[in-house]
């Protein structure tokens, strides 16, 4: 199978936005906008996922572990899913993907448009679930499946230690004081805060959050807090110095938040990296809008928590990610009445 024609060149080096979240602190926060890995101006770009994407399969590739000929496939919330479904199939790879039944409509649409199978798994039963479904599938032809594993996959943090972390490091010309990321994988957390870490001397902070509630709308994030669930192996908690949980209506309040913030200011772009600033601007808003994926929100409401604590000073510099834009939400409550 022979997917969309893709640009690899195009992940990495994604823009650094300069945000405003209302803080009472004056502290300096930025955010990496990863919808421009892989992007295109036909039909916009990816995720942070991409990232992840590229690692595991170029490292799948280098070991001899993917060859012609088999099937690959990953189960996902969404974006790992559409991602992986895009490289792989564009490189002549089959790709099925397992996903719940509720994933967002713009997440599901993204791996048919990539020509991919999908395999529901009723959203009910839990993420868990999803996983339990792939290893059932593979289990009944293993020679026919190479499963990238991005819960176990050192490719994962392994490609954020050596390019997420080198990129927020040049771009705040080695002034970071904290990092923040969700816990889905673990991967962008744990790789990225290791990379700052050694980039820096130890002088970052390293901040994971999760979903407060097991029951929560934050689509990419896993809730780790209590209960057996499946903790994934790329997910080292030793790296973090906090943990935050974040609800899903702070997450929303503040993804909406931003929103209005920015209806009629321009948004500040403090790095480029790989792109012009004139198709930056153009690929920033959604009709009009500047909406964010339900992690993305998460990352803002973590932020503004620190700041109601009072643990962010005014000459700190704090950076999080935007790991997809939200047009992909656009039919889950997050944006349905605004898109």
């Amino acid at each position: 199978m022979t997917g969309q024609t893709i640009d690899e060149s195009t992940i990495f080096e994604t823009p650094l936005l300069e945000l405003d979240l209302g803080l009472e602190s004056n502290a300096s926060v930025y955010a990496k906008a990863e919808w421009f890995n892989l992007y295109e101006a036909s039909h916009g770009g990816g995720s942070i996922k991409s990232r992840i994407a590229k690692g595991m399969i170029d490292g799948a590739e280098e070991r001899g572990d993917l060859d012609p000929g088999v099937t690959v496939i990953e189960p996902t919330s969404g974006n790992t899913g559409s991602e992986v479904a895009r490289l792989a199939t564009a490189r002549g790879y089959d790709v099925e993907i397992v996903m719940p039944d509720n994933a967002a409509g713009g997440k599901i649409e993204a791996v048919r448009d990539a020509g991919a199978e999908i395999h529901f798994v009723d959203a009910d039963l839990g993420y868990d679930a999803v996983i339990e479904r792939c290893e059932e599938i593979i289990a009944a032809d293993p020679e026919m499946y190479y499963r990238p594993n991005q819960y176990k996959n050192p490719d994962n943090p392994g490609t954020h230690e050596r390019t997420t972390a080198r990129e927020i490091y040049e771009a705040t010309d080695g002034e970071v004081t904290h990092f923040l990321a969700g816990a889905g994988t673990g991967g962008t957390i744990t790789g990225t805060g290791r990379g700052l870490t050694d980039l820096t001397d130890g002088n970052v902070e390293i901040v994971g959050f999760e979903p407060e509630e097991p029951l929560h709308a934050i689509d990419g994030l896993k809730y780790l807090r209590t209960g057996d669930h499946y903790h994934p192996e790329t997910y080292d908690e030793s790296i973090l110095d906090r943990k935050l949980y974040v609800s899903t209506g702070d997450a929303y309040d503040c993804a909406r938040a931003l929103r209005e913030r920015y209806a009629t200011d321009s948004i500040q772009i403090a790095d480029a990296g790989q792109h012009d600033k004139e198709t930056i601007q153009e690929h920033l808003r959604v009709d009009d809008q500047f909406v964010v994926g339900t992690s993305a929100a998460a990352g803002a409401a973590a932020v503004a928590a620190l700041d109601e604590a009072g643990d962010l000073a005014d000459d700190d510099v704090v950076v999080f990610m935007l790991c997809d834009r939200g047009d992909k939400y656009a039919d889950i409550p997050l944006w349905e009445g605004y898109l």
